[in-house]
């Protein structure tokens, strides 16, 4: 095995929140075709990345709740870019600390995903360019993508095609999930689908046509005065019909001062409320932190970020 330049680096990898997730219908290769806007903020995870000489991709984390085997995105990811390398003797030990709640709606999976691809791109000096790392996250999942170049982006087709949105804004945000509650992002867009796609669709000019109206009208920037904004997310009437503690955050947020806009994020169960500024958000979630708590809820405060996956 030839003498690697990097033995060891350490990755930034963020959350995302959903500021717009509409379906557009069923398509025919089983995803859905889709018009998002993505946002990461700065609840994130760290993975460390660690050249080994067995030529194995051995997965650690502090999380209990995570599985380490194959199933793992992760493994997933590095299994994927070794592949591609066609060198079998390159192997990496990979240690994620865990913040980002799992089962979330926030896609730590998907940005742990992305973070494999980029971390061992560099470890491994394979120099990947960006648009082979692209098709490489895009087999992995629909939100993958968004991670690798990350910040604030419009996601359209199943995720995958991908342009850039120029918020200027650092929105202040708060998250709160239950944490005893989990969601499947499968089993809630499968029955999306059951209830409101019963056919394969295939419309470009209504795809188009949707595609359009969001980059003109749609998450757009507030004066950020008084004005309140609507999220829309199509998988929330699915959820919040489903489970409680969704309804509850829902209206735990929209009475909280300051709010211009809440959410649910991705398939949930994590609900979001945006602020003016992190300054603004914290003194919100410090006077309402121990209310939180009380109702049930884990609770972050953070803010908006202009960038996905970082090196460290």
């Amino acid at each position: 095995m030839s003498k690697l330049s990097t033995t060891k680096i350490c990755v930034k990898s963020p959350a995302k929140i959903n500021l717009h997730l509409e379906i557009i219908g069923k398509r025919e290769d089983g995803y859905h075709e889709l018009a998002m806007i993505m946002q990461n903020i700065d609840l994130s995870d760290y993975m460390e990345f660690e050249n080994n000489q067995i030529g194995e991709i051995k997965l650690m984390s502090d999380s209990k709740d995570l599985s380490l085997n194959d199933d793992n995105l992760i493994i997933k990811a590095a299994n994927y870019i070794k592949d591609l390398s066609k060198n079998k003797e390159l192997g990496a030990n990979i240690f994620l600390k865990k913040n980002i709640p799992i089962g979330a709606g926030l896609a730590g999976g998907s940005s742990n995903a992305a973070a494999t691809l980029i971390g061992l791109n560099k470890l491994w000096d394979l120099d990947l360019d960006y648009d082979t790392i692209l098709l490489l996250s895009a087999k992995l999942g629909s939100d993958v993508p968004f991670f690798v170049e990350g910040g604030c982006q419009f996601c359209f087709g199943r995720g995958e095609i991908l342009e850039k949105y120029n918020s200027q804004f650092e929105y202040g945000v708060i998250l709160l999930k239950n944490p005893k509650i989990s969601v499947s992002t499968k089993d809630t867009y499968k029955k999306y689908s059951h209830k409101f796609c019963p056919k394969y669709f295939a419309e470009t000019e209504k795809i188009n046509n949707i595609r359009n109206d969001l980059r003109i009208n749609g998450f757009n920037d507030p004066k950020l005065s008084e004005q309140r904004i609507k999220v829309k997310n199509d998988l929330q009437v699915i959820v919040e019909k489903e489970n409680e503690s969704v309804k509850k955050a829902l209206y735990l947020l929209s009475n909280l001062q300051c709010c211009f806009t809440h959410s649910m994020s991705g398939s949930g169960p994590t609900c979001f409320a945006l602020f003016k500024d992190i300054n603004i958000a914290t003194q919100v979630f410090e006077q309402n932190h121990k209310m939180f708590n009380n109702n049930g809820f884990e609770a972050w405060v953070c803010k908006s970020i202009n960038s996905g996956i970082t090196f460290l």
